[in-house]
């Protein structure tokens, strides 16, 4: 439940010296990830999609080889579905791989291939949402938007207004998230701002080797931080993890019965049909009528 702090006026700490560190704090890392050095539109809609629930450090090697095998929109557009699922290997979250490849037929079909630029347009892109439809217009296009993710949401309840994220209204971190932003830069000032949450500003806050440690009410309240309420169960043994097996099977064996594929990921058919289910409702698995309802013949391969 949040609770409500009372602001004067949305005027953010750190304004003069604190935005100025934040700055000089994210001047070396500008270039740390290989989708930072780029201006093409299309490869930064690619790296934000990885991004989504995934670490930077995982998405590096993926982002350079998917580029590599669809460097631009129109390729990623013509090809078949099994094959960027293939591509997406070791990503996780394989229904990202489907709204990409739909977003990019979308491109093509509806803008000639071209990424717009308001994030209202992008956000009727499939698979993309208000804080990646903001990351995209202000990194590719310079627009002066908030990006407001996880990490982002953290520094602004803390620095801000003394609050953990969860405690804190949506509309005031939209208001202080606004405020804040470096119309300059709106690219960069989003990276740092990430950045900071990613790297310094976690659940257990790593006060000392912030920028913005003098200015922030979190750190003048005395919190120390702590993980908010849970989000997602746990991963092992859940239905994800089985989605996560059903699809590298199908990326290694192509087309395979119900009851092989329960052989090779070593689960009984009542297991893994809820989770094909799933895997057929979102688009990334095909199967006939007798995968649909759970024998073992039926047979089931990637979608497209």
């Amino acid at each position: 439940m949040s609770r409500t702090v009372a602001i004067s006026s949305p005027q953010p700490s750190g304004t003069g010296a604190g935005r100025e560190a934040l700055r000089r704090w994210f001047r070396p890392r500008r270039d740390a990830y290989p989708w930072r050095g780029s201006s093409d539109p299309f490869a930064i809609l690619v790296s934000e999609v990885m991004l989504q629930q995934t670490q930077a450090s995982r998405v590096a090697p993926a982002y350079r080889a998917f580029l590599e095998r669809f460097p631009t929109i129109r390729a990623l557009a013509r090809a078949p579905r099994p094959e960027v699922i293939r591509a997406w290997s070791g990503l996780g979250y394989n229904r990202r791989a489907v709204t990409l490849s739909e977003a990019a037929r979308s491109l093509v079909r509806d803008h000639d291939g071209r990424i717009p630029r308001k994030p209202a347009t992008l956000e009727r892109l499939p698979g993309i949402g208000p804080y990646t439809a903001a990351a995209v217009a202000s990194l590719a296009f310079g627009v002066p938007v908030a990006a407001v993710d996880t990490n982002v949401r953290r520094v602004i309840a803390r620095v801000h207004l003394g609050l953990e994220p969860h405690e804190a209204a949506a509309s005031e971190i939209a208001t202080f998230a606004h405020a804040w932003l470096d119309r300059r830069d709106p690219g960069a000032w989003n990276s740092a701002l990430m950045d900071l949450g990613r790297e310094v500003c976690r659940p257990r806050p790593r006060c000392e080797a912030c920028p913005l440690a003098r200015g922030c009410h979190f750190r003048a309240a005395g919190a120390t931080g702590g993980r908010g309420p849970a989000r997602q169960g746990r991963f092992e043994g859940s239905t994800r993890q089985v989605r996560g097996a059903v699809v590298r099977v199908l990326r290694a064996r192509g087309t395979i019965s119900l009851g092989r594929l329960s052989d090779e990921i070593g689960l009984p058919e009542d297991r893994i049909t809820p989770a094909l289910a799933g895997l057929m409702a979102d688009g990334l698995v095909a199967g006939g009528p007798a995968a649909r309802q759970g024998r073992p013949s039926g047979r089931v391969r990637l979608a497209g």
